[in-house]
């Protein structure tokens, strides 16, 4: 059995949480409670027309049903200094949360990225300009290679400007607080300045 498809374990861990019985949750999704005994034991699967109820009933998104984890956002207080990436390699979709998430985009799940310190080949440069940062990336801008986005994070706000190929890699952003400066590498991923 692989963990492609809802495990029985994954199942009877969310029902035990929700502090549901297999004829709670079997009720509440209109099988039986021996179907859900099945599904718990490893000697079935539910129906895919299940996924969403059954997700719905656990309280859970039917990503986090498939993937068996279950992301509980401890981030209330939505400092946005906290924020997590995803930029989906597809489509190059830049996602912002305010903590944990599963992600998905053109049918993937996406990690969520790790920036690293800026260096020589990413370095960030920041100019004051009156109340405005001008960032740059002196980084080369073709089809294949560029700077797909640079951001700005503060406690309360993130303000991002994407590029394009054959663009110059350049933005302002209001000061207000700005914590740490971001660039996103198409080939070599996230890059960090701590303002």
């Amino acid at each position: 059995m692989t963990d492609s498809y809802v495990t029985g374990a994954v199942i009877k861990r969310l029902r035990e949480g929700k502090a549901l019985t297999q004829e709670q949750l079997a009720e509440t999704i209109c099988v039986s409670g021996k179907a859900v005994s099945k599904w718990e034991t490893g000697r079935g699967f539910p129906d895919i027309s299940l996924l969403e109820p059954l997700a719905q009933a656990l309280g859970i998104s039917v990503i986090e049903l498939l993937s068996g984890d279950c992301i509980m956002n401890r981030n209330r207080a939505a400092n946005m200094a906290r924020s997590r990436l995803y930029v989906c390699p597809v489509c190059g979709n830049v996602i912002q949360s305010c903590g944990d998430a599963v992600v998905s985009c053109c049918g993937i799940t996406l990690p969520a990225q790790e920036a690293e310190a800026a260096d020589e080949e990413h370095a960030i440069r920041l100019e004051l300009v009156e109340d405005e940062y001008f960032v740059s990336v002196s980084h080369p801008m073709t089809k294949e290679h560029y700077i797909s986005f640079v951001m700005a994070v503060s406690d309360q706000r993130v303000q991002l400007v994407k590029f394009y190929p054959e663009q110059g890699a350049e933005a302002r952003f209001k000061i207000d607080g700005v914590k740490y400066l971001y660039a996103y590498c198409n080939r070599h991923g996230l890059f960090r300045l701590d303002v």
